[in-house]
């Protein structure tokens, strides 16, 4: 976490028998902070929605609410204990009835170069895993903050004043521009996002990041399968 007069620090996750954040817990800390009166702009690591031809695939509408709604009843990787590899293999939710295929990629990964499908499970550098268990989280954000919280691009492509933002961030765009230190991969991933979001909103480019240049049929695509924040 930053803010104009801070470097990021690392934020400890509260008491508990865990010696890590669970994303239950980061969903409720975010509810909590984005519920302030002070904007914030959160950046998190995983794909926000899916490529178009799951949509035809599996006939759901090109709406973003609607695909949250849907994913959630098959994948509900917010219940306790509820694993994706629970539901990958059958044993609770229904993930059989909504399967993608590794070869699919939204627009934004193929602008992305490096950035691979939401779909390519258990390969290094994969973010499958943490797409199938965050989009639930995303969901109930979403319910307990409604029009508070603007998530981009699918409520827009520019944050109106007086909202915080939820966007969706690739590290790998910026963790080679700040020293890594003593921060493990992970740690130095996070940093790295912080910081630069800090450093563009100091210098007022952080706008511009938020309008990538995108043909009308492009910008209708990433309505739906979303955008990540930095790519052109």
């Amino acid at each position: 976490m930053a803010d104009q007069a801070l470097s990021p620090i690392e934020v400890q996750p509260p008491p508990s028998p865990r010696k890590y954040w669970t994303r239950r817990g980061v969903a409720e800390w975010l509810v909590e902070i984005l519920q302030e009166n002070l904007l914030t702009i959160v950046g998190i690591d995983h794909a926000f929605s899916f490529p178009q031809i799951y949509f035809k695939t599996h006939q759901i509408p090109f709406d973003w609410p609607s695909f949250l709604k849907d994913f959630h009843i098959h994948w509900p990787t917010d219940n306790n204990f509820t694993y994706v590899d629970d539901i990958r293999r059958g044993r609770l939710g229904n993930g059989a009835a909504r399967k993608g295929n590794s070869r699919w990629r939204r627009l934004t990964e193929e602008h992305a170069g490096s950035a691979k499908s939401v779909f390519h499970f258990d390969v290094p550098g994969s973010v499958a895993k943490s797409t199938h268990s965050g989009l639930p989280w995303l969901l109930y954000i979403r319910k307990r903050i409604g029009d508070k919280v603007f998530f981009w691009p699918f409520d827009g492509w520019d944050i109106p004043n007086g909202r915080s933002a939820i966007v969706e961030v690739y590290p790998s765009q910026w963790n080679r521009g700040f020293a890594c230190e003593s921060r493990t991969p992970d740690q130095h991933d996070a940093y790295s996002v912080a910081a630069w979001m800090r450093q563009s909103d100091l210098d007022g480019t952080l706008t511009t990041f938020s309008n990538p240049c995108l043909t009308p049929t492009e910008r209708t695509i990433a309505g739906v399968e979303g955008w990540i924040l930095g790519v052109k």
